[in-house]
Order: C-alpha cells, then sequence, then structure tokens
C-alpha cells in the first residue's frame, strides 16, 4: 500500500527585520592611567615621547580597524603639547579617520587627561598621522575608501586634503636639507641597537618607539642649551622614510638650529643600518620640534639666542624660519569636530 506524502506544512513568511547598523570602524578610543615610568626627567610631567607613543598606538588601532591589515605609520604631524600631563591621571586616547588615499588612512587623534574622581576631559594633545595598509608580502594594499556621513566629517575630510600639498612642501624642503661637521650649534647624537623589544609582530620598530627616542634626544638637546626644565610644546613634520629593524645600528640626531626670545627649534634625523656597515646608515626619519624651558609660574623662560657662527648655521637658521612660515598657512585644523558623529 502506498503511504501518500503528508501534506507540506505552510510556513509564514518572517517579518521584515531592519539591516543591522555597520559596525563604526573607522574610530576607536583608549583608556587608560598615566604611569610614573611616563614622566619626563623632571619627574613631575609625562614625557612627550610617552604622549607620542600613546598617540601611535590609537592612531595604530583605529588604522587597523578601518583596513583589516597590517599597517605602517608614514607621517606624524602638528603635534601640539597644549596642556601638561600628571602621572596618575586618566587619559583617553580618540582616533577617527577623517581621510582615505588609495593605501593611506589620514586619522585625527585626540589627547584628554582628567583627574580620577573628577571625570571631566580637558584636551592636552591633538596630531593628524597617515598611515598606509601592507599586504602580506609588505607591499601596499589599497583600503576601504571612507565617505562622510555628517556636516563634521566632510568639514575634517576637507581640511585633511588642504593638508596634503603644503604637506610636501614641507616634506621636501625638510629634506633638502644637508647637515654636515660645518654646523657649529649644539647636538645631542644617541647611537644604539634597536632591541626585540622596540619591534611590533610585523619585526619593525614601533612608530611610537621612534618618536620617543627623538623626543629624548631632543630633549638632551635643548636642556643642553636651556636647562632641565625644557618641554615639547610642538613636534611636527615626522615623516617615516624606512623600517628599522631588530639589531639595526639605530642613530638619532638632534641639532637646535633657530632660537626665538622663549623657544627653541630642535631638527632630528634618525638614521639606521646594518651592524656590519656602521658607517653607511639611511635616513629613515626626520622630525622638527620647539621646546621651551618652564619657569616656576609654569611660563616660557627666556631663551638665549643661537649664535650663528658658520653658513651651515645661517642656512639652517634660515630654513627653521621657513618652516615657521609654511605652518603659519596651514589650514586650522578644527578640533572641536573630532567628537561629533
Amino acid at each position: 500500500m502506498t503511504i501518500p506524502e503528508p501534506a507540506a506544512a505552510t510556513v509564514p513568511e518572517p517579518a521584515a527585520q531592519p539591516e543591522p547598523e555597520p559596525e563604526q570602524s573607522d574610530r576607536i578610543t583608549l583608556r587608560f592611567m598615566a604611569n610614573p615610568q611616563d614622566v619626563a626627567a623632571s619627574g613631575t610631567t609625562v614625557a612627550a615621547g610617552s604622549v607620542l607613543e600613546w598617540i601611535d598606538k590609537a592612531g595604530y588601532a583605529c588604522a587597523v580597524g578601518w583596513s583589516a591589515s597590517y599597517c605602517v605609520t608614514a607621517y606624524v604631524g602638528n603635534v601640539h603639547f597644549t596642556r601638561p600631563i600628571e602621572p596618575g591621571r586618566l587619559v583617553e586616547v580618540h582616533a577617527r579617520i577623517i581621510h582615505t588615499g588609495r593605501t593611506s588612512m589620514h586619522v585625527l587623534v585626540t589627547v584628554e587627561t582628567t583627574d580620577v574622581r573628577e571625570r571631566r576631559y580637558t584636551p592636552a594633545t591633538h596630531c593628524i598621522l597617515v598611515f598606509v595598509a601592507m599586504d602580506d608580502a609588505r607591499r601596499p594594499r589599497e583600503v576601504p575608501e571612507w565617505r562622510p556621513r555628517s556636516a563634521a566629517d566632510e568639514a575634517l575630510q576637507r581640511n585633511a586634503r588642504e593638508r596634503l600639498e603644503p604637506r610636501r612642501r614641507i616634506q621636501a624642503a625638510m629634506r633638502d636639507q644637508l647637515y654636515s661637521d660645518e654646523g657649529t650649534t649644539p647636538s645631542t647624537v644617541f647611537r644604539f641597537l634597536a632591541a626585540p623589544g622596540d619591534v611590533n609582530w610585523g619585526g619593525k620598530a614601533h612608530g611610537g618607539t621612534v618618536m620617543r627616542w627623538i623626543d629624548e634626544a631632543a630633549y638632551a638637546c635643548a636642556a643642553s642649551w636651556s636647562s632641565e626644565a625644557a618641554v615639547a610644546v610642538y613636534s611636527g613634520g615626522i615623516h617615516f622614510y624606512r623600517p628599522i629593524r631588530i639589531g639595526d645600528i639605530v642613530e638619532v640626531d638632534a641639532r637646535l638650529i633657530h632660537t626665538g626670545p622663549r623657544s627653541m627649534h630642535i631638527s632630528i634625523r634618525v638614521r639606521s643600518g646594518s651592524p656590519r656597515t656602521p658607517h653607511d646608515l639611511q635616513l629613515t626619519t626626520q622630525c622638527m620640534s620647539i621646546f621651551v624651558s618652564r619657569g616656576a609660574d609654569g611660563g616660557a623662560e627666556p631663551v638665549r639666542s643661537l649664535p650663528l657662527a658658520s653658513a651651515e648655521d645661517e642656512r639652517l637658521d634660515a630654513h627653521a624660519r621657513a618652516l615657521i612660515a609654511m605652518r603659519a598657512d596651514l589650514p586650522t585644523l578644527p578640533v572641536g569636530l573630532a567628537h561629533t558623529p
């Protein structure tokens, strides 16, 4: 006997569900405590190098979240240290994508701090970083295009685009300078081997670590001319050209090239290479930092004028003045829009 197949049950169509909101992977916030080991040589406030490491970590996390790939720091610019940070303060580092190129991501980073008990955050630092996404063979790879979703996004992207050409001019001006033994102004040179703890899982030195080396050498140079109360108030034009690997010789050369009434302008160049060829090191990073010497009231003390004894001294002083003028032409960064959805 043939048993008939049961009639198929009628299953009602499920009710339409709203599409899930896409994950907002174009921004991230890191929150932590400023530790005693983060402080500068003065022992009272966090070193600029530590802040630069925080900035690079947040920017890196944001860039990797957007590109879903390993990324390298290509540029850090216009780091304004507007407020000192004391150890024990609660710190928030916010990073958000504001523009993408074919393989690059422009990230706005802001640093805010507060007393642990009050939780009222105040701005301390801001800057823009550029990261490049890399494939498994460590070659640049394309990244998803970032599109503004609000008027604030559009303003931030427009500002990032307006900075592209001025940044290229500043980079070219910095790379064109020659530093030789004919310079007579104060300088400080650090020389050491890149250790395993200095590199990331890609086998290259962290951008933040390199920036800490830059700040340490620049501080030593500034302190030799002024006092141990020297602090960084600005770092800019930090361009990364070549990676630094474990075991490389690293040379960080900081030279004072210009003084204002209360400021010291220090050019820093990082070179690296194989220990087998210690006299053939290649430029890996360059930067210009501005230091002041803080007085007892927290204000900047007068700085003695830098004597210019050679043609190279004169040329580099003029170079510093030209960079001041170029930075003045940069469009103002709308930092107030950083936390706008």
